[in-house]
């Protein structure tokens, strides 16, 4: 009886595990179909579909929508046309360049114009259009280019020695950014005023010279030095912020023309762990600076011999034509003598990220490329002190130096000379004279106390003291030395007479006293600019060239300044 039974249970357990196991990959089918369904649906929707579905508020943070449209039919009737646009921008961009060539001419070269020049056949393709609201008056349109044209170009040039050679302008490839401005907006048809065109991006150009009926490498240099012309013409007409005002209605236009709206105060102050390039010894490093890449614009440092933690405390000034596009682009170099420079990293910063009037103490980390940003090889760090100034200051924005906000008695100093200008008469008309600040005074400098400071004693203790230095004076001062204190506290204060506070700066070295030598510990360097515009501060700084460790400072500014003309 027993054994019937449990055969009927057996029996009766497993039909119902099998109908169970059915039913849930029926289940499990069907929420497939539904899923699959589902997702067929998500992968027809529109851009349009997508809007209706969620409003902008509801978008998650990776959400992007296109705001480039296709231009098909601009590229259809552009082919149609392009004969007649050839013939018409041809000559328009031959009297816009030809003055810039002869600006740019190479001093091996004492005639540089073009003997023919046309755009070619081949009209350039447009791949993305979009409209840029930037609230001004006007309408702003950007719009994908790629050109691989076969224009007829050829340059006449000559030699100082004589020598007249035709050299041609070949195998041309564009891709790009073409921007577009139409404004004022007016109440007159076309409904606008003028047209202003410029190349907002240029992402490649490639192009290779050829002396027609010759070799241009018979003349040594000569390639690379009408290669570099061209690139600096191009440079100085067509990429934005230079742009081509084009009148559609009469009327004045001056103020679309380019001009500068600011000046960027640049203190390239030192870089750090940069990567070694030469095989004997350490690299000699040093560092292009630029806004605008234009070899006249372009700022070059002193070169610090066998040296892989350089310090410069070097200044630059820099004109600015739209601080919401442009960058500050920085490049260190390894001085290799005669041979070309090797490139150790670069690094940019735009303009926009800077709040006018105030100073800003950035670290910019070296990559390999500006256009890769995947490089995770350390390549080094560069110090920078940036101010950007808007002429005027009368755009809302804050001027420390305005006289209707509270200021230090340096700071009424500098809206006298710092604006560092004086008219002056020339030849030429009125001027401006611009003046060398020379801020004097007495820096006070607190030395608090240290925090976390790596050990280098063999039980595991320092005793560390400071050494602190003037760089432009020489003026050197040290603490105590504290016996075995990882964390140690000195609260003394040393003055130090400055001469030149805007171009001087404070090194601090953090030693480890022994009886037999000492140990280095870490550095801190510090400008004083901040000194100066504040009057006052109390900060505490990470220690360079360390695995660990903070100084904490207090530093305060009495200044003397004067001035002198430069």
């Amino acid at each position: 009886m027993g054994f019937f039974t449990g055969l009927i249970l057996g029996i009766a357990v497993g039909l119902a595990l099998i109908v169970g196991f059915v039913r849930c990959e029926n289940v499990r089918s069907k929420r497939r179909s539904a899923l699959a369904t589902t997702i067929a649906a998500f992968a027809r929707m529109t851009v349009e579909d997508s809007r209706k579905i969620l409003a902008p508020e509801y978008y998650p943070s990776w959400v992007v929508f296109s705001q480039r449209q296709k231009l098909s039919w601009l590229n259809l009737h552009l082919t149609k046309i392009w004969p007649y646009v050839n013939e018409a921008a041809s000559e328009l961009i031959k009297a816009s360049v030809e003055p810039v060539l002869e600006q740019y001419r190479p001093f091996i070269l004492s005639s540089l114009k073009f003997s023919k020049f046309t755009l070619g056949t081949v009209a350039p393709q447009f791949t993305g259009v979009s409209i840029i609201e930037n609230g001004e008056d006007g309408v702003t349109m950007e719009l994908e280019m790629n050109w691989d044209g076969n224009p007829s170009m050829v340059l006449d040039i000559k030699t100082r020695l004589g020598v007249g050679l035709p050299v041609q302008v070949k195998n041309i490839g564009f891709t790009g950014v073409f921007r577009l401005m139409f404004k004022p907006l007016v109440e007159e048809l076309p409904c606008f005023g003028a047209v202003c065109c410029s190349l907002r991006e240029k992402k490649n150009l490639d192009f290779t010279l050829k002396v027609v009926g010759g070799d241009i490498s018979t003349i040594p240099g000569l390639y690379d030095a009408i290669e570099g012309t061209i690139r600096d013409a191009i440079e100085d007409t067509l990429m934005w912020p230079a742009r081509k005002v084009i009148p559609i209605l009469p009327g004045d236009y001056s103020d679309l023309e380019l001009r500068p709206v600011g000046i960027l105060e640049v203190k390239l102050v030192q870089a750090k762990e940069l990567t070694n390039k030469d095989i004997i010894g350490k690299s000699d490093p040093y560092a292009e600076l630029y806004v605008r890449p234009l070899r006249d614009r372009i700022k070059t440092s002193k070169i610090i011999n066998n040296d892989l933690n350089p310090i410069w405390n070097e200044h630059y000034e820099f004109i600015v034509e739209d601080a919401s596009t442009q960058h500050l682009v920085v490049k260190v170099y390894d001085d290799e003598g005669v041979q070309t420079s090797e490139l150790i990293g670069c690094a940019h910063i735009r303009l926009s990220e800077l709040q006018p009037g105030k100073v800003k103490d950035v670290w910019l980390k070296l990559v390999k490329d500006l256009e890769v940003h995947r490089d995770n090889k350390n390549r080094g760090q560069v110090h920078l002190e940036l101010l950007y100034c808007p002429i005027g200051m009368g755009n809302g924005y804050s001027n420390p130096f305005a006289p209707d906000l509270s200021m230090t008695s340096l700071e009424r100093f500098l809206k006298s000379g710092v604006n560092g200008t004086e008219a002056i008469e020339n030849e030429r008309g009125v001027i401006q004279k611009k003046k060398e600040v020379i801020v004097r005074g007495v820096l006070s400098v607190t030395v608090i106390s240290a925090e976390e400071l790596p050990a280098v004693d063999l039980l595991g203790k320092a005793d560390p003291y400071v050494v602190i230095t003037l760089k432009k004076s020489e003026m050197r001062n040290k603490t105590r030395v504290v016996n075995e204190s990882l964390n140690p506290v000195w609260n003394q204060t040393f003055d130090f007479v400055v001469e030149d506070g805007l171009h001087d700066m404070l090194i601090l070295e953090v030693w480890d006293h022994d009886t037999f030598g000492k140990d280095y510990m870490g550095r801190c360097i510090l400008t004083l600019t901040r000194a100066i515009l504040e009057g006052e501060f109390k900060e505490c700084f990470q220690l360079d060239e360390a695995k660990s460790g903070k100084l904490n400072l207090h530093l305060k500014w009495m200044p003397q300044p004067v001035y002198r003309d430069s």
